[in-house]
């Protein structure tokens, strides 16, 4: 069976690699009932924690092993259009036999969003109808340089607040790009007035640094709630499965996924 490889971004903080890990437990767990008992997940990282994603390759060309390799990466920029196919470039330079596909990242996807209200509900926010016409919700990311991962972004917004029929949804970002998470806080209370709660989705796989900035920030500028990260959210092991079966063609396609966020355009 070809393996799955999951390639995290990587941190100095020891709890995203421990949530990285607890997402493959729960990716492994689900594999069982989709028929692929015995898949061979592993992690590799892309910075700061071993392993590397140029140690697991070679260790699946040593073996002899196909794999898959599945971005945990929520949109598509530097890491998945540029390093990872340079890493698994250069992996099969060194002339060993390494065969791996690349699958596309885990963002945009419709599951990412009942992940987010399934977080969002664990730190008290309402998800009724009458809740949800209430309440507004800053989507906030890591942010990037590349223009159209937050485009992506603030599409996704667009197609949540369409889709599920929150007051207001917005898109911020903790770097790289505009607004804060404060900065649109800020924005929805002077636009919409004091009548509903703010409350914030944390838009990332892993606690470290950007999820505390984002709390930090949220909570000073008066935010209802802030959701925790996606982490091990079923949810999110569902699409790392649908990533990698439809990099194999196997199932499910990306295309899907696109098609979604690309209505609030």
């Amino acid at each position: 069976m070809i393996a799955l490889v999951a390639a995290a971004h990587g941190s100095r903080d020891p709890r995203a690699a421990g949530t990285v890990h607890e997402l493959l437990t729960e990716v492994r767990s689900r594999a069982v009932s989709r028929g692929l008992a015995g898949l061979e997940v592993r992690a590799a990282f892309l910075e700061h924690c071993a392993p590397s994603l140029p140690q697991v390759l070679r260790a699946l060309g040593s073996a002899g092993s196909p794999g898959a390799v599945v971005p945990l990466l929520l949109t598509a920029a530097y890491h998945s259009k540029t390093d990872i196919p340079a890493q698994l470039a250069a992996a099969r330079g060194t002339g060993a036999e390494v065969n791996v596909t690349l699958a596309e990242p885990l963002g945009p996807d419709p599951l990412l969003l009942t992940a987010l209200e399934r977080r969002l509900a664990e730190a008290g926010v309402g998800l009724d109808e009458a809740s949800r016409a209430q309440t507004s919700v800053v989507l906030a990311a890591a942010g990037s340089a590349d223009p159209s991962a937050s485009a992506t972004i603030a599409r996704l917004a667009a197609a949540w607040q369409r889709e599920r029929r929150w007051r207001a949804v917005v898109a911020a970002y903790a770097s790289a790009a505009g607004p804060r998470p404060e900065e649109a806080i800020a924005g929805l209370v002077a636009r919409d007035g004091p009548p509903g709660p703010v409350v914030v989705a944390t838009y990332l796989l892993s606690p470290g640094y950007f999820a505390d900035k984002i709390r930090a920030g949220a909570l000073a500028a008066g935010a209802d709630a802030v959701s925790g990260v996606l982490g091990a959210a079923p949810e999110v092991a569902e699409v790392v499965l649908r990533r990698y079966e439809g990099s194999l063609g196997l199932g499910f396609a990306p295309s899907r996924a696109e098609r979604f966020v690309a209505k609030a355009q």
